[in-house]
């Protein structure tokens, strides 16, 4: 095996069976990765209708801000209205990560995101993650 060829960052997989779309990344990316990245979730996203997403970033240690940015005012906000409905991701993530999140001076909690197209939230367990999107699937005839 040549090790010079680079892990692929995000594995995919969706789950008809919860009707959600789950991405694992496989490590920390340079930002530069991250366009590809999100454009590879777009396509698997729209091609299933999925927008329920599970995001297993427990192999990430940090966030960049003009990602975290770029997310919450245009590539979110782009995919609700591509996939015709709010979008639920529910965030996996390590305990050294979220904390750095929830710490952070800009953090928003779950509950801010009411009127905006979609709604985020952090979790450090698989199960209550999948739960909560389960959670917001029994709403999602209203939205």
């Amino acid at each position: 095996m040549n090790s010079d060829i680079p892990a692929p960052l995000l594995d995919f997989s969706y789950r008809a069976d919860l009707d959600i779309l789950v991405s694992r990344w496989a490590y920390q990316p340079d930002p530069h990765e991250l366009p590809a990245a999100y454009r590879q979730m777009c396509e698997a996203a729209v091609r299933d209708q999925a927008r329920f997403w599970l995001q297993d970033i427990r192999r990430r240690t940090l966030n960049d801000p003009g990602t975290t940015n770029w997310l919450l005012n245009k590539f979110f906000p782009e995919m609700a209205n591509r996939l015709g409905g709010r979008l639920y991701i529910a965030y996996l993530v390590g305990p050294a990560l979220h904390e750095s999140i929830v710490s952070h001076p800009g953090y928003v909690s779950a509950e801010a995101y009411d009127d905006k197209p979609f709604a985020t939230s952090f979790f450090n367990d698989e199960g209550a993650a999948i739960r909560w999107l389960q959670i917001q699937q029994t709403d999602k005839v209203r939205t």
